[in-house]
């Protein structure tokens, strides 16, 4: 190792080998963190504040606390969640290993309460933060994957835990269970919407006709820009999935998609759809393959 490296490694910021590869710290430090080798790599250290922050914040959403700052110890001070995207959603942070790191958000609604949507990583401390923010009345779960923690954060909010009937041996005891393909609304402003194709029991949320909660069904890619779905990590039907997105297409009205997997994007309403429209024609071309983590296309 030469001695630009060691001195990286003693007081640069680095990327350890428990990396999972599972995007999140890509997602909040591009240009900073990137792929190398089926693993996440800090690609420079940061030039700003601004920048610091944004590694900060990938730092305490790694779910395998990867991402490593100068001294080797992360500070809470730092730590940048729930993180607002607007005055309406914000990224819960902490993603945890049993959700294979995916992201979890809050939905904050006109009366002052909120939606916790998939769950971040189980923790009294991190309950507390997000509560004191407002009342949270509900946790959505999107499917099966994402279901790890939603018993105990529901519990602790003394809220209601949703999921849809093909995915209820994931959640059993949840409190409210969807069921069919037909959209529910679920509370004022806020729709369930049936999305069967990466599991059985895969759900949109949708709100407020401006966001929608994807879980795992489609997600921003950087790679392509433009709306992807992870084909080859489907675990039901990629054929059903090419069937919901054909159904949803021409329905769905929203700007900002936020998936638990993938990037973030928001995007005028109309090109949205338009893009929806197109990724349903694209998928409906699928055919199902093996299960490869390695091919999706941040």
């Amino acid at each position: 190792m030469g001695n630009e490296q060691v001195e990286q490694a003693e007081h640069g910021w680095q990327v350890d080998g428990r990396c999972t590869n599972c995007d999140t710290s890509r997602q909040l430090a591009p240009g900073l963190i990137g792929e190398a080798g089926g693993r996440s790599v800090v690609l420079r250290q940061p030039r700003d504040a601004t920048e610091a922050g944004r590694l900060h914040a990938a730092a305490h959403a790694c779910p395998s606390r990867s991402v490593r700052p100068p001294g080797g110890r992360l500070d809470a001070a730092r730590d940048p969640f729930p993180l607002a995207l607007d005055d309406t959603v914000r990224l819960c942070g902490h993603n945890s290993p049993h959700t294979a790191g995916a992201n979890s958000y809050l939905l904050h609604r006109p009366d002052g309460t909120s939606m916790m949507v998939d769950t971040p990583r189980w923790s009294p401390a991190l309950a507390t933060r997000y509560e004191a923010l407002g009342p949270v009345t509900d946790v959505l779960l999107t499917h099966r994957d994402h279901a790890a923690h939603g018993r105990r954060y529901a519990d602790r909010f003394h809220a209601r835990l949703w999921i849809h009937e093909g995915d209820l041996d994931a959640a059993p005891d949840a409190d409210r269970v969807l069921r069919g393909t037909e959209p529910a609304e679920i509370a004022d402003g806020v729709v369930a919407l049936p999305f069967p194709g990466h599991t059985r029991g895969s759900v949109l949320y949708l709100a407020d006709d401006r966001y929608c909660f994807s879980g795992d069904s489609f997600y921003w890619s950087r790679t392509t820009a433009d709306l992807e779905v992870a084909d080859s990590v489907t675990w039901f039907s990629v054929r059903e999935l090419a069937a919901s997105l054909t159904r949803a297409a021409g329905r769905l009205r929203f700007e900002w998609l936020l998936p638990g997997h993938g990037d973030r994007r928001r995007l005028p309403h109309e090109e949205m759809t338009a893009r929806l429209r197109q990724l349903a024609v694209r998928t409906g071309r699928l055919r199902p393959r093996p299960v490869d983590f390695g091919a999706v296309r941040w």
